[in-house]
């Protein structure tokens, strides 16, 4: 059977609904490193009842728009990587530290007093409770160690690589229990090496490496300018992204809508499936699908339609769930054209 040109999938994130989170709150902070309850608007006893029901709410919505590829629209995250980082054995969580985020401010971070290890299984249920409720393939997003280490002060370890291989190690151990429970893809996201480059350059990829040491099964890795509701001013280009031809990751994910990226540069990743960035998330205006069709169309040149699959440019979080889910559809109707002339 001849695999479907350009499936369609979300990076990660989904709208979480407005009696789960406090969507104006949210919106107004920078995404949390420590943990940040006050955003939930469910009492503690009754809230992985709520997150599940909303968990179910992404899904259906993502097959009513026409999805290839699922994910749980990380609904129980308050931000896409806290959940697990605060998570992990070495953490002083009473006493957060703080560090300079890729906008400039300051934020209050994850402390690391001790030696990082994953004390156990950190999202085995999200995946669980995903593969039991849809029938499509499925992905789930685990934040990546480069970007963990950032987002973190480092009270221990004599350098940020030996935090960094400290975190790919505890990564390793989560994305095996992924791919055990059903996971069938499994995305590491790392926008902090688009936002550090000469750091990434000095240890990036080899944390990555380190992080997939051993994983059989489909991986990807999604690399960012930034929330498009938070980080307002894209550059014209990555900083980092043909060093990732030396990783061992399958797929990569990559924003060309927004910024109207120059996709030769995808010529620098052969051999890698590319997760196209087609929707442009600074907008609550809806795509065409005939807008979504040429950017695709854009990248083609340079990478093979078998190894192009469709996406937004981020995380859709941000977004009103209306609008995330007409451009949803209109991103599907796109691919369909382009498939339809292939």
């Amino acid at each position: 059977m001849t695999a479907k040109l350009f499936p369609t999938s979300l990076v990660g994130s989904y709208p979480q609904p407005d009696w789960l989170i406090d969507r104006e709150k949210l919106a107004k902070e920078m995404p949390a490193r420590i943990r940040a309850q006050e955003l939930w608007r469910v009492s503690a006893g009754c809230l992985e009842q709520a997150q599940d029901d909303a968990t179910m709410l992404a899904i259906r919505e993502q097959e009513r728009a026409g999805l290839d590829i699922i994910t749980d629209g990380e609904i129980r995250r308050e931000s896409y990587s806290n959940r697990f980082a605060t998570a992990l054995a070495g953490i002083d969580l009473e006493n957060p530290g703080t560090v300079v985020t890729r906008t400039g401010r300051k934020s209050l971070v994850p402390r690391v007093v001790g030696e990082i290890r994953r004390k156990k299984s950190v999202q085995v249920r999200d995946v669980q409770f995903l593969r039991a409720n849809t029938e499509r393939s499925i992905k789930i997003t685990v934040p990546g160690p480069f970007t963990m280490t950032q987002q973190a002060q480092n009270d221990f370890y004599e350098t940020e690589e030996a935090l960094a291989m400290a975190y790919a190690a505890a990564v390793n151990e989560e994305i095996k229990d992924l791919f055990a429970a059903g996971a069938d893809i499994i995305q590491i996201d790392e926008p902090y090496m688009q936002a550090q480059p000469e750091k990434a350059r000095q240890y990036g990829v080899k944390a990555l490496n380190r992080a997939l040491e051993g994983v059989v099964g489909k991986t990807a890795i999604h690399v960012c300018f930034g929330y498009a509701a938070l980080v307002h001013d894209r550059p014209v280009g990555y900083s980092f992204l043909p060093e990732l031809s030396q990783c061992s990751v399958q797929q990569i994910s990559i924003e060309t809508a927004q910024s109207s990226l120059d996709c030769s540069v995808l010529t620098q990743l052969k051999g890698k499936t590319i997760i196209l960035g087609v929707l442009d998330l600074s907008t609550h205006q809806i795509e065409t699908p005939e807008i979504v069709a040429e950017r695709i169309r854009r990248a083609l040149p340079y990478v093979s339609p078998d190894c192009v699959i469709v996406a937004p440019d981020c995380g859709m979080k941000y977004l009103p769930r209306n609008v995330a889910f007409e451009k949803l559809k209109a991103m599907v109707a796109g691919a369909d054209l382009v498939r339809a002339n292939s």
